[in-house]
């Protein structure tokens, strides 16, 4: 036997008789973490012990390293023995022989020899690494070049085969085979009959974080959960970054993950879950190679090993769960078949063999049960594969465990029925390693009766059939309810319905049966039905004769249907109706005449006010909506001492109270201003006249006194928007004067002030209908106003008619607006 042709450096062997690597060789443990201690505990009896503690533990590690390089030299011995057929003396002596020709340890001289008997995957795995460092100028970062890649995989796979439990197959994958990765942990989780996770092996994470994670219930998104629910491979760059926690995420949450389902012959029994420290770069092909590698190792191993402390089975695995499976499926009603899985030669999952359907299955195609049995699912009914992907389902419940169930599905592949009976409830269920399959046809017939009978009993819908012939009568029993009447006391005849229904439908009823039983057609009619408990309904009751050959009547069909509830709304709507039509009436009458009150006292325009060296125009722009008339007033009068009255106002509200609330205070403010009083006294008294002379008059106004002798104006404000001021081409809002609204307090003072006017100057005076809008605010809308008041225009006049053709206002408020232009 030749020794095979290796590149790269490899560890030494240790000076151990039987070849057995040293920890620095590539079965060594991973280096102890060193704990802070202090140089005095070194002395103390608790430091001792502990250094007594830790040498042990090394001894252990170093003692296990050394077994599992024997156990990979051994067994390349027996391939030696049966090669040659030699003894294993001589086996031993050819090894040594060997490995001192080719420059090897010989541990790794043994998994060469191992690799070329298998042909397995790791020893794809090991030629693939091969090939990629011939082709390469150096080995890729990360993927473990320093070191043999075939030795570092056999003895993890030696020590997983050799492991106990599961826990020390997370521990020897982790020191063998992920550490020279990079890994800083690992996570074995097997799968549960429900889809769960449960945590069997460990290594990395420390002591406290493995006990949070025992158990991860079915539907808890994890990374693991990510793996077992795609059925391949998952890769995270970064934990934070998948969006779904996962153990040990405190310590690295920006650590890569890579999640690996474990799994043979189409069943995963648990998912691999591996875990780096630092963000994981995109992976070379070889190192994604000796992960899938190191995840069918798992695979096999949880197959043997007793890592399911929390699973429960209804039936045994193997055989013996798929015969109590059949006894299972012929107790059942429903159609059923018992699946198990058809492997390839190398393991794979290709199809599903039917072990047996129960006494109601029909097949399709018309073959007996028996021929069935025994055949593969896809050969027997191959459109499974694509209706409903039904044999993906089927596939998915045999990986994962998790039950499937769907309602109301078609599958026609299964079922010799016309389409629209082919919807059946389906339910896929593993037990052991065989499957349940189970579907319950619905019944078209009874579902469209059953969906009959809610339609009668929502509607109060009752059905019957009287022979003519016989006289025989038949009533459901919704009718019943309808009449009141217990089953025991018999249907009521159509020619005595009369009665039973209120004198006054007598000749309704009467027509009725003319029509049906005599002129033959049919025909419906509404009557008061009396019942015997004292309670009167309303019922519609139509029916329809049948007939022979010969045109003779056999029968009456029909149906009463209670419209009580339907009445009494269309009798509430009709009062209604008569009651909103009054109140209409009487709305419009009372807007009608709030807008002839408000026109006769301040018409839409008014007649040029004759006054001394001041030019007066006034503008009301009354709602557009009628029923929205408001209370907004305006004034321009000359007073006894030649002053002119100039002002504004507006009342909360609309209608005719707003109305005639306008009229009071207007007419009080004219009687008030022949006093000679100021601007600010006169909105004194005019507040006491709103507080206490009205019922709850509220308003806004604006008042001042024009001398012309001076050209001066005094003015104040009681809550209402300031005059606005042109002069030139320039146009100013004037000060904002302390001032309640009118009607709000018994007592309050206003702020007054005065103005000096100059030729050509012009002062407006609005209500807030010419400016408001919802969607602004006030101080907005005043600058809007100004823009558009500084717009040059041919007399004032014409100035009063852009500001309402410009306004913006979008409240549909009537407005109010006079324009002073100084001469």
């Amino acid at each position: 036997m030749s020794a095979p042709h290796r590149h790269g450096g490899y560890p030494a062997v240790g000076p151990h008789g039987d070849g057995a690597p040293t920890p620095a060789g590539p079965a060594a443990p991973l280096p102890a973490r060193e704990e802070e201690r202090h140089p005095s505990d070194d002395h103390s009896a608790v430091g001792r012990l502990a250094a007594t503690v830790e040498r042990l533990r090394e001894e252990v590690r170093a003692a296990h390293a050394a077994a599992e390089g024997r156990a990979l030299i051994e067994l390349a011995k027996g391939v030696i023995v049966e090669r040659l057929g030699c003894g294993p003396a001589q086996a031993a002596k050819q090894l040594a022989e060997l490995a001192a020709q080719a420059g090897l340890s010989q541990l790794e001289l043994a998994t060469d020899i191992i690799n070329q008997a298998a042909h397995d995957q790791v020893a794809e795995v090991a030629d693939d690494f091969v090939r990629t460092v011939r082709h390469a100028d150096a080995p890729e970062e990360g993927t473990g070049a320093d070191e043999s890649v075939a030795v570092r995989l056999r003895t993890a796979e030696s020590a997983a085969l050799n492991a106990g439990d599961s826990q020390a197959v997370a521990e020897s994958l982790l020191a063998h085979a992920l550490a020279p990765l990079g890994a800083s942990a690992v996570a074995i989780w097997t799968t549960g009959p429900d889809a769960s996770l449960t945590l069997c092996g460990h290594a990395g994470f420390g002591a406290d974080e493995p006990a949070r994670w025992r158990y991860v219930p079915p539907g808890v998104a994890t990374v693991a959960r990510e793996a077992l629910t795609a059925r391949r491979t998952v890769r995270f760059p970064s934990l934070a970054s998948a969006g779904v926690p996962s153990i040990g995420h405190a310590r690295h949450p920006d650590g890569g993950r890579v999640a690996v389902p474990a799994g043979t012959g189409g069943r995963i029994h648990g998912v691999l879950e591996i875990c780096w420290p630092r963000p994981l770069e995109p992976q070379p092909q070889a190192v994604q190679r000796q992960i899938e590698a190191l995840a069918e190792l798992c695979a096999h191993t949880l197959e043997t090993l007793p890592v399911q402390p929390v699973r429960t089975r209804a039936l045994s695995s193997g055989s013996a769960g798929a015969s109590e499976l059949m006894e299972l499926a012929d107790g059942l009603y429903d159609p059923a078949l018992v699946l198990t899985p058809h492997l390839d030669d190398e393991g794979r999952l290709r199809d599903f063999r039917i072990r047996h359907a129960n006494e109601h299955f029909q097949d399709p195609a018309g073959r007996s049960r028996g021929a069935v049995d025994g055949a593969l699912l896809l050969e027997a009914y191959p459109t499974t594969a694509g209706e409903n992907e039904l044999f993906e389902r089927i596939e998915r419940v045999y990986a994962t465990g998790e039950p499937f169930r769907a309602r109301r599905t078609r599958l026609t592949a299964l079922v010799d029925q016309v389409p629209l009976a082919s919807a059946a409830d389906i339910s896929i269920s593993r037990h052991g390693d065989s499957l349940l399959l189970i579907w319950r046809i619905e019944d078209e017939s009874a579902r469209l009766a059953s969906l009959l009978q809610h339609a009668q009993r929502l509607g109060r819908i009752g059905g019957f059939e009287e022979d003519v012939l016989t006289g025989e009568i038949t009533w459901n029993g919704q009718l019943f309810d309808l009449f009141g009447r217990d089953i025991t006391e018999g249907p009521v005849s159509l020619r005595d319905l009369a009665a039973h229904a209120h004198p006054d439908d007598a000749a309704a009823i009467d027509r009725f049966l003319q029509a049906v039983l005599r002129q033959r057609r049919a025909s419906s009619t509404a009557f008061r039905m009396l019942r015997g408990d004292g309670v009167t309904r309303h019922i519609r009751v139509i029916a329809e004769p049948s007939l022979d050959i010969d045109e003779r009547l056999l029968a009456v069909r029909g149906a009463y249907q209670d419209i009580s509830a339907q009445h009494w709304t269309e009798v509430a709507l009709a009062a209604t109706r008569d009651q909103l039509a009054v109140t209409e009436q009487e709305s419009a009458e009372r807007n009608r005449l709030a807008l002839q009150l408000q026109h006769a006292i301040m018409p839409p325009t008014k007649a040029p006010l004759d006054a001394p060296g001041l030019d007066v125009a006034v503008r009301y722009r009354p709602a557009e909506t009628e029923s929205l008339v408001g209370g907004d007033w305006y004034d321009a009068v000359v007073l006894p001492s030649k002053k002119i009255l100039l002002c504004v106002g507006d009342i909360a509200g609309h209608g005719i109270e707003a109305a005639t609330g306008m009229v009071v205070l207007r007419n009080a403010l004219r009687g008030l201003a022949v006093t000679g009083a100021g601007p600010a006294q006169l909105l004194s008294w005019l507040n006491n006249v709103a507080h206490h002379l009205t019922a709850q008059v509220t308003a806004t106004a604006v008042c001042g006194v024009f001398d012309p002798t001076t050209r001066t104006l005094r003015w104040a404000r009681a809550g209402h928007l300031p005059p606005v001021l042109v002069r030139g081409d320039r146009a100013t809002t004037l000060p904002l004067l302390q001032g309640l609204l009118l009607g709000a307090l018994a007592e309050a003072e206003y702020e007054e002030t005065e103005i000096q006017l100059e030729p050509e100057d012009t002062v407006l005076m609005y209500t807030d209908g010419l400016v408001e809008r919802r969607d602004t605010s006030v101080h907005d809308s005043l600058d809007q106003l100004l823009v558009t008041a500084q717009t040059p225009a041919d007399g004032l006049e014409r100035r009063l008619d852009l500001l309402l053709t410009h306004s913006k206002s979008d409240t549909d408020d009537d407005t109010c607006l006079i324009g002073v232009r100084v001469t």
